[in-house]
């Protein structure tokens, strides 16, 4: 009775489809198809004596519909298994029809590790002008495992195809892909050095790391930053490789993306001598503004006991307002109690970078105590409201309603009845209660 009750339901559906493909309704018959193949038994007889059908039916959904139909009806072709993959081919195969139906019929041979599959793929890296449907195609290869490797290391002989090889080399997390790559890391296009060295990076191999480490000191800054990249996931082999020293000189690269991917590599590392030496860059005056950001971030990553230590010192070596201000915007960052002495210490001070006129940073220093968990900050945010910036008012404002509404505001009535307060700060106060 239930198949009954299910034969009938299917052929209903399949009605519907046949009328949606009529009225060349795309959207609705992908909706039909999806119940079909994706919420019914894909065993069952009505389905698998239709599939010819169905499959028809959804090739003319993606030689027809919109980019999200396309999208949608590609889970379809997927579950109707082998029987695509004819059509599909067939679809790749042509130069002459549109680019994007190309593109998708790529995208779903990549779901089958079939040997017809990867030979047509092998051929469009091989033979196709369009360079966006090699790249489709070289992710579908590499989506496949083991099973294209042996194909894709002969396409790594071919000089116009090696890059490409090696990017599909790249998206086959499986050992038996780093022997192929290992052989293009000496590769006279710095391209093809970058690839490789990405997708070794992928590996935890012993014989990935003394490839990186050679490559830290090639002729080319991309395969320099790749390599000081990769170092960067292998914080496991600090100590072994003594990384810290290694990475120290990329610091100093006269290619400055080079130097901020060493800042970020040596956070990484997490230990006091790493956070020594960004320290001393940071605080060398010929170290250019934007790699003085990036240490600034990578300190503030870093939960090596003395990172925090090194920003607060690294406030008195500095007169930027820009360097103060991502101090403090990183401080707020760090959910630890000398974060937010650091922060205080910075508007009770006197610090240059808190005096009329350094609005930024006053800005910057309100909206980061508003982000730390720290009472101790609710006064010394009241003493802001007094400022004569209306923005660092605001600022303030919104840093006591985030880090203590209820208290804060608790704290300000009180505050308002006092009448020996400054005209300043009591006009502060009304403001940010009228706020609330």
């Amino acid at each position: 009775m239930g198949n009954g009750e299910l034969s009938i339901n299917i052929n209903q559906v399949l009605v519907q489809a046949q009328a949606a493909d009529d009225a060349a309704d795309w959207s609705l018959l992908t909706q039909y198809l999806q119940q079909l193949i994706l919420e019914t038994d894909s065993q069952h007889p009505k389905i698998v004596k239709n599939r010819e059908y169905l499959l028809k039916l959804a090739l003319a959904v993606l030689e027809m519909g919109d980019f999200q139909q396309r999208w949608e009806i590609t889970k379809v072709l997927v579950q109707l298994q082998d029987i695509a993959i004819p059509p599909l081919i067939e679809i790749l195969d042509d130069a002459e029809i549109e680019e994007e139906l190309r593109w998708y019929a790529a995208r779903i041979l990549g779901e089958f590790p079939h040997p017809d599959v990867i030979a047509a793929l092998i051929e469009v890296l091989k033979a196709d002008e369009d360079e966006e449907l090699k790249a489709i195609a070289a992710t579908a290869l590499g989506q496949m495992g083991t099973i294209a490797i042996t194909p894709l290391t002969t396409l790594l002989k071919e000089s116009d195809t090696r890059i490409l090889a090696v990017r599909s080399l790249g998206c086959i997390r499986q050992t038996e892909a780093i022997t192929p790559l290992l052989s293009v890391v000496q590769d006279p296009q710095p391209a093809i050095r970058v690839a490789a060295i990405e997708a070794l990076s992928n590996f935890h191999d012993q014989r990935v790391p003394p490839v990186l480490v050679k490559a830290l000191d090639d002729i080319a800054a991309t395969v320099r930053r790749a390599a000081v990249m990769g170092l960067g996931f292998r914080p496991d082999l600090c100590s072994e490789l003594n990384l810290v020293t290694k990475l120290q000189p990329r610091l100093y690269d006269f290619n400055l993306e080079v130097c901020c991917a060493a800042a970020v590599s040596l956070s990484r590392m997490n230990n006091n001598d790493a956070a020594k030496t960004l320290f001393q860059v940071l605080i060398s005056s010929p170290t250019p503004i934007p790699l003085q950001l990036e240490i600034i971030r990578a300190l503030g990553w870093m939960n090596a006991s003395s990172s925090l230590v090194y920003l607060q010192q690294a406030l008195n070596h500095n007169s930027s307002e820009i360097i103060w201000q991502e101090i403090a915007t990183v401080l707020g960052r760090v959910q630890k109690p000398l974060a937010t002495e650091i922060l205080l210490e910075m508007l009770q001070s006197k610090h240059p970078a808190t005096k009329v006129g350094s609005v930024s940073v006053k800005n910057a220093i309100a909206l980061s105590l508003g982000q730390l968990n720290y009472p101790q900050a609710i006064e010394p945010l009241i003493l802001l409201l007094a400022d004569t910036d209306a923005s660092v008012r605001l600022h303030a404002i919104a840093a006591l309603k985030n880090l203590a509404g209820e208290t804060a505001q608790q704290r300000l009535q009180e505050l308002a009845k006092d009448t020996t307060l400054p005209l300043d700060i009591k006009q502060g106060i009304a403001i940010a209660l009228a706020e609330w």
